[in-house]
């Protein structure tokens, strides 16, 4: 076989024009491509992830201690034994406590603009392209409102689950004071069982509704649209997805532990070095500022890391899920050949926009079967036919008329028109066979004269 021919017809390895191949990912792909995410566009993963970080960490710590110095120098001008201390006391322990609250919020804004900045880049490098932060912002700035909108819901959800458990715990306690340690008791245990079960519950929703966030970048759906989706590309493929995150999370615990100790041990020490009898001068509190801000930047990197690596593992699972049922290889093969060839972006569309008639519906995708009997690529398939075996019977020959051996056409050319089997020339007539003679008594035979010319005579003649 030539070597056009292996061209054609051989196997050939999938298109990758990006960061990942165009066809359904590994076990090992999924885990290792999130932190490969980092190196592609490290400049707006990660170098935005760190600045949006530090600034939320200043403004948070900025708010928070105004609010506790203001609250609690209140509380210090009053003395215990003033009727409006214990009011006072409670207000400021109840104002921190909302201050805290909400500017936890703030952090989940941040978390929610890194989902929609890191599904918009990891969709770009699929394709192979770099694009700068200003057009990751306008890719996900349509669905930066769904994306506060689904952290809000996700803490609310879990504030209301600690303030049921919580109810019911304070509840039995007060029962229990009152005189019934029964009650106590009851409190106890349903606090315990109520946290255990929790626990699974939590673990097993977020991994179902793990694809929210790329839904809603990608696909510019609505919330509910985005939880029935994530719930449908997850069928069948929960385990797989919850050792990915699980493996991506343990990984970075493990990373931020073995940095963050250590560098909180080394501050420690180094603080009692600067300052052994306390911090008396201006050089002193320089450098114990110093010495505890720099392992508290390092774990403000980490957290910055950990949260793109997490959000990348999430948007790869996506990609794959949908390259399994719905063909999405296909898609964007077909996307990044336009593109290529020169076809305008106006006229390409969106390569990750749902096709609804492929889409993933309420009945569970059907079973990744192995293609054992597939053939390769360029091959023309036929339906599979069961196998009989059949007696050997001999066939007769039948001789068929010769029609010579058509010409191949150069690669590229078309075909030539089929030309009619060779018919051979009839045969001529056949000669017509002479007459019968005449039947009756058969006349005598008349001699041949002589002539000069020959030298043959008449039997019984005279010799001249």
């Amino acid at each position: 076989m030539s070597a056009q021919n292996m061209n054609a017809y051989g196997w050939t390895p999938a298109p990758k024009p990006g960061l990942i191949p165009l066809h359904p990912l590994g076990f090992g792909m999924l885990l290792g491509k999130p932190f490969a995410a980092l190196r592609h566009n490290p400049k707006v993963l990660f170098g935005f992830a760190i600045v949006v970080q530090l600034v939320i960490a200043v403004v948070t710590l900025a708010i928070v201690g105004v609010v506790a110095y203001t609250s609690f120098t209140r509380l210090e001008s009053l003395s215990p034994s003033h009727p409006d201390f214990l009011p006072v006391m409670w207000g400021a322990i109840a104002l921190n406590a909302i201050v805290i609250i909400a500017t936890s919020f703030i952090g989940l804004a941040f978390t929610a603009v890194m989902q929609g900045v890191v599904a918009a880049d990891i969709a770009a490098a699929t394709l192979g392209e770099k694009p700068a932060l200003s057009v990751l912002w306008r890719r996900m700035r349509p669905a930066l409102w769904r994306l506060l909108g689904w952290s809000v819901l996700q803490a609310v959800a879990a504030l209301v689950l600690m303030a049921v458990i919580g109810g019911i715990i304070a509840v039995g306690i007060i029962a229990g004071v009152g005189g019934d340690a029964g009650g106590v008791g009851f409190a106890v245990l349903f606090g315990v069982l109520a946290i255990l079960a929790m626990v699974p519950l939590w673990v097993w929703l977020s991994t179902k509704l793990l694809l929210v966030p790329s839904v809603l970048v990608l696909e510019g759906d609505t919330i509910r649209g985005s939880l029935v989706r994530s719930w449908r590309l997850t069928r069948r493929r929960f385990w797989n997805t919850f050792a990915i995150i699980f493996l991506v999370n343990a990984i970075m615990s493990t990373a931020a532990g073995l940095i963050s100790v250590p560098l909180s041990l080394v501050g420690s020490l180094l603080g009692t070095v600067i300052a052994p009898t306390g911090v008396n001068d201006a050089s002193e509190i320089i450098g114990s500022l110093i010495v505890t801000t720099l392992p508290q930047l390092l774990v403000y990197a980490l957290q910055a890391i950990t949260i793109v690596v997490q959000c990348a593992a999430g948007v790869f699972i996506y990609i794959d899920s949908r390259m399994r049922f719905e063909g999405l290889d296909h898609t964007l093969t077909r996307h990044v050949e336009q593109r290529d060839r020169g076809v305008a972006p106006e006229l390409l569309g969106d390569p990750f926009a749902v096709d609804r008639e492929r889409a993933v519906g309420r009945t569970p995708p059907p079973k990744p079967q192995p293609a054992y009997g597939v053939p390769p690529v360029g091959w023309a398939a036929h339906p599979p036919q069961a196998y009989s075996p059949q007696p050997y019977a001999p066939q007769a020959y039948a001789q068929q008329p010769y029609g010579g051996s058509a010409p191949q056409p150069a690669y590229g050319q078309p075909a030539p028109a089929p030309q009619p089997p060779y018919q051979a020339p009839p045969a001529p007539p056949a000669a017509a066979p002479p007459a019968a003679p005449a039947t009756g008594p058969a006349a005598p035979a008349r001699p041949i004269p002589p002539t000069d010319e020959s030298p043959w005579t008449a039997p019984g003649s005279d010799s001249a």
